[in-house]
């Protein structure tokens, strides 16, 4: 027999009967099963898998305190992931990011779309005037923490962007 309320112990509403004669039947539940008839199963689910293999293009695996792989190449330090290369990058925090380390951004030929820079544990202001020129030359800069940084040059590299980064390994912990 229904609870007060028409109301089972699972929660679902009886149906009415129209033959007293028949015994109870309940409405479906979507609470504890769910069929091919909801709308959660025809919804399709793209994956796009990023493809560290290929040989022209350069897919950042992984970073530690010390520095980077890279393609398969471990890069300790600060580097400049460059569309086919990997540098050196001099400098030592993001304090050091100005105008003259970021020349050889400027220079690439074919000269790139977006410049991701990573700043270590946490994404820290530039110098606006630094940023400005970066612009004035056609090159939108991306500033994040290293880990974001990472993240973001892979996507643009997958979306065949042209794309480089200037990446300053993560301490683990901020200093002051």
């Amino acid at each position: 027999a229904p609870a007060a309320g028409g109301r089972v112990s699972g929660g679902c509403p009886w149906v009415p009967l129209v033959p007293a004669a028949r015994s109870p039947r309940r409405a479906p539940c979507r609470g504890h099963r769910l069929t091919p008839a909801d709308d959660e199963m025809y919804q399709r689910t793209r994956v796009m898998v990023l493809e560290p293999e290929s040989p022209n293009t350069m897919f950042i695996e992984g970073y530690s305190t010390r520095g980077f792989t890279i393609s398969g190449d471990v890069v300790v330090g600060p580097c400049a992931v460059l569309p086919r290369s990997i540098l050196q990058w001099n400098v030592g925090s993001h304090r050091d990011i100005s105008h003259e380390s970021l020349s050889l951004f400027r220079l690439l030929e074919p000269q790139i779309e977006i410049l991701v820079l990573g700043t270590g544990d946490r994404v820290e202001r530039l110098h606006p005037a630094t940023l400005k020129q970066m612009r004035e030359c056609g090159i939108a800069v991306e500033v994040q923490d290293t880990a974001n940084a990472c993240a973001t040059f892979n996507f643009l590299v997958n979306e065949r962007r042209l794309v480089a980064a200037g990446l300053i390994p993560p301490r683990g912990t901020y200093d002051m």
